[in-house]
Parts: C-alpha cells; structure tokens; sequence
C-alpha cells in the first residue's frame, strides 16, 4: 500500500467518524435527545478515534498513530458495552431512539469493533511507513484536508453542546435539559 493510498484511507475513515459525530449531534439537536454520560464517553473515544488519522494525514503514517487510534476504539468499545450491557434485560426500552432497529450505543459497539478490525489491517501494510525525503512527500489534498477540518469542527459543535448540557459540574445520568440554559 503506498502512503498516498494510505492518506486516502485515512481520510475515508475521518468521513466515517465525521458521519457518527454528525449523526449524534442531529439526533440531539432535532429529536431533542441529551446524550447521557456513557454517550458522551462515546463520542470523546470517537473524537480520539480520529486523532490518529489527522495525524497520519499531517506527518505521514507510523505505526503509533495508529496505535492511538486502536486504543481509543478499544476504550469505545468497552464503554458502548457497558451501555449495552445496562439494557440488555428482555422489556427494556433501551436510552433514546433508534437508527436501524438498534440503538446509537449499539451502532457505536459495532463502528468500535469495526475499526479495531480495520485498524489492525492497516497495519500489516509496511510500505505506507516507508520514510520519504521531503522531494517526494506530498501535501494531503483537499479530499483529506477537508476530513480533517469536518472532524475538527463537530468536535468544537459537540464540546460547546457538551458544555450546555452539563454546565461545569457532573452531567445527569439521563439529562432532561441543557444545564447553562435552564432559566
């Protein structure tokens, strides 16, 4: 795999993160659903998820940029199955609506294992990690740039939300209103 390839990858799996973070801010924002403290965890592990891509895209791949991102997806996986494990029992109705049948933790536990598995495979790639002189390197393009800046900004939108939600103190383990809003 070369390392162009590589950045491309990369940068499809921002959008891939770009996607769940986006979708979880509209389903707070237009189904009026406060994302509970286990949600929040979810989306903080998604967000680290993505470090590791916007670092590959920046300095080029290594191997620990990619062991930060499986490490952040191990931690979503454990807390989406904490979550998970909260409403398995027959009759529970689960927290918030669902997407498919399933509910946001449960897509997270499967978008979590996914990238585990992924991220695995893009490691047994050894040529992406090939250093290249700086004559041969090349600026990611906008396809990249453009995952790297959506990422970042609905990263901004969900810690401002965040912020809302919870004020300064510890957030409601089934939040009802936006805490700094109520008045």
């Amino acid at each position: 795999m070369t390392r162009a390839f590589a950045t491309t990858l990369n940068a499809l799996g921002l959008y891939a993160v770009a996607m769940v973070l986006a979708t979880a801010f509209g389903a707070q924002l237009l189904l009026h659903e406060l994302p509970c403290p286990l949600c929040l965890l979810q989306r903080v592990a998604f967000t680290v998820l993505a470090v590791g891509p916007i670092m590959n895209i920046r300095w080029g791949p290594r191997p620990s940029h990619y062991a930060l991102s499986l490490l952040a997806a191990v931690a979503g996986a454990v807390f989406s199955s904490r979550q998970v494990l909260l409403h398995i029992m027959p009759g529970d109705a689960g927290y918030g609506t669902a997407l498919l049948g399933y509910h946001y933790y449960t897509l997270a536990l499967t978008a979590f294992t996914a990238a585990i598995v992924l991220l695995a495979a893009m490691l047994l790639f050894d040529r992406q990690f090939e250093e290249y002189r700086a004559a041969q390197a090349v600026a990611p393009g906008t396809f990249a740039t453009t995952a790297v800046w959506l990422v970042i900004a609905l990263t901004a939108l969900n810690v401002v939300s965040t912020l809302l939600e919870c004020g300064f103190g510890a957030c409601a383990d089934n939040p009802l209103v936006y805490e700094l809003l109520k008045h």
